[in-house]
């Protein structure tokens, strides 16, 4: 079976983790489709058409079937990336008909742009960069402003943006703050209006009016005035959702494992930094690291700046960021620390453990993030999960459109919504 076909077999899968493996049947299927519009088209001509740009053309495909005009053209774009199927697909080989000068690539960028659905390049793009080693020609201005921008295309200049030259430089941050602004616009509002919500509500008042009453709290603090022979409660005390002063803040940590697998999270939880930064009743730190520990707290007003200021890579000491991050909580029972990390550990583990513990222990509200993405369930130590579900800090991957009613959960101190395939 071809590499293409057998990419397609194995791409009936709809998590977000099998994306690699689905990426060209997601090509195929777009191009397949994308030329028919006749109502009249011969079925069995237009099934054969389908397996021809799905087998890829080689001896073994057996469809027989000649591609021409816009159909031949795609179907280079997808056998310049994925091959031809009988051809060992190792090394340069990979590369099949895409060269690994700039102009053939840029070139190919625009053909599959041309051709293929923004979302449908992407992916492309991704599997271009892992598959033919092409990251390093994103070091060029040209390549650049040729390719269609996404988190996981700031993730790979993150990780190359020491290696730049000077000319690429303003390139790569207008790539990645186009990426950035993009992100805030669709998460930003939905975030202050929730966790806004949530700072008002974390303000109890005794004495409320009808429509802030917290009926679950009302009835709990008067289950002793319970009445067996009218079976109900005569609430003596209420108590009610207050709405938070100016001057009444919550504080939270970030907390942000910067290894190379953790790429997307870095920028989603930069973005998410720069939104909670910006509320007066939050006060904010962003906290970085790998083996060391860098407090980005000074740039969160620019989320550029600080995906700029992380180094991708290196290796992981998540108690050393936590013995941080806990040195600097001034008011447990207001403050939530949010751990964001895959968990492989490579500091000193029952230490790490008796600081969450600690932090707990003294009112703090923790939260653990396998991952801050879409890109479906991550990789991570399962023992260092369940150690910290033992602690009462159950550890999940958690997408960015759950992430406003995750902190809110936190702010007021309810149980965190965490999805049922954590």
């Amino acid at each position: 079976m071809t590499d293409r076909a057998d990419r397609t077999v194995r791409s009936g899968r709809s998590d977000r983790s099998a994306t690699t493996d689905s990426s060209a049947a997601a090509a195929i299927a777009t191009a397949a489709g994308s030329t028919v519009s006749a109502a009249d088209v011969d079925p069995a001509r237009e099934r054969l058409r389908r397996w021809r740009m799905v087998l890829g053309g080689d001896q073994a495909d057996g469809t027989g079937y000649a591609l021409s005009g816009r159909d031949a053209a795609m179907d280079g774009t997808l056998a310049a990336l994925y091959g031809r199927g009988d051809k060992p697909q190792t090394g340069r080989d990979r590369s099949a008909g895409l060269g690994a000068s700039a102009p053939s690539v840029a070139r190919w960028l625009g053909d599959i742009r041309r051709y293929f659905p923004s979302s449908v390049v992407q992916v492309m793009q991704r599997d271009a960069i892992d598959r033919l080693g092409l990251a390093s020609l994103l070091l060029e201005p040209e390549m650049l402003e040729a390719v269609e921008a996404d988190v996981h295309l700031v993730g790979t200049l993150l990780s190359l943006h020491k290696a730049m030259p000077e000319t690429t430089r303003e390139t790569a941050r207008a790539v990645v703050r186009k990426v950035v602004e993009d992100l805030e616009k669709r998460l930003a509002t939905r975030t202050r209006a929730t966790l806004t919500g949530a700072l008002d509500r974390s303000a109890r008042v005794t004495r409320p009016r009808h429509h802030d009453i917290d009926w679950n709290r009302t009835v709990a603090a008067n289950l002793k005035h319970y009445l067996p022979e009218h079976r109900t409660v005569v609430p003596e005390r209420l108590i009610g959702y207050g709405r938070a002063a100016r001057s009444v803040k919550k504080e939270v940590v970030l907390c942000i494992d910067q290894s190379g697998s953790m790429a997307s999270s870095v920028v989603y939880a930069s973005v998410f930094g720069a939104v909670l930064a910006s509320m007066r009743s939050l006060s904010t730190r962003l906290v970085v690291f790998d083996t060391a520990v860098v407090d980005l707290t000074d740039q969160l007003d620019d989320p550029v700046d600080v995906l700029f200021g992380t180094q991708l890579g290196g290796g992981t000491d998540i108690n050393r960021a936590l013995a941080y991050c806990q040195a600097r909580i001034t008011r447990p029972a207001e403050t939530v620390v949010v751990l964001i990390s895959d968990l492989f550990e490579g500091g000193i583990r029952q230490e790490m453990l008796k600081r969450v513990a600690a932090m707990k222990a003294s009112g703090t509200q923790f939260v653990a993030l396998l991952a801050l993405s879409d890109e479906g369930a991550p990789a991570y130590d399962r023992d260092h999960a369940a150690a910290l579900a033992a602690l009462g800090a159950p550890a999940f991957a958690c997408t960015p459109d759950l992430f406003p009613e995750v902190m809110a959960a936190a702010l007021e101190k309810r149980p965190l919504p965490i999805p049922e395939t954590a």
